[in-house]
């Protein structure tokens, strides 16, 4: 059973990544040669930040002991993963 729990769980962190290089353009740098590939990497980094911010706020709708912690920190690295992505954009 113990064996089946950790390939399962593989099996979720490989979805993430591959669903957040999708997300953030994976196939632009393929179609078009001269492009950069890093603008990639950048992106799925950018979009982890993002989730870790995300089950930041949700572990605050969900714990009552930390609530105020959750909720502060999420916040905070939701500000950090949007000034990343200004960052990025090159708009900052």
């Amino acid at each position: 059973m113990q064996k089946s729990n950790l390939i399962l769980g593989s099996i979720k962190y490989v979805y993430l990544i591959f669903f957040f290089a999708l997300l953030s353009g994976m196939f632009y740098p393929i179609i078009e040669h001269g492009s950069n590939g890093n603008q990639v990497v950048i992106g799925v980094l950018i979009l982890f930040v993002g989730l870790a911010g995300a089950l930041c706020l949700y572990k605050a709708s969900t714990s009552e002991k930390r609530q105020k912690t959750y909720l502060i920190a999420g916040f905070a690295i939701l500000a950090v993963a949007l000034l990343l992505v200004f960052s990025a954009a090159g708009r900052l």
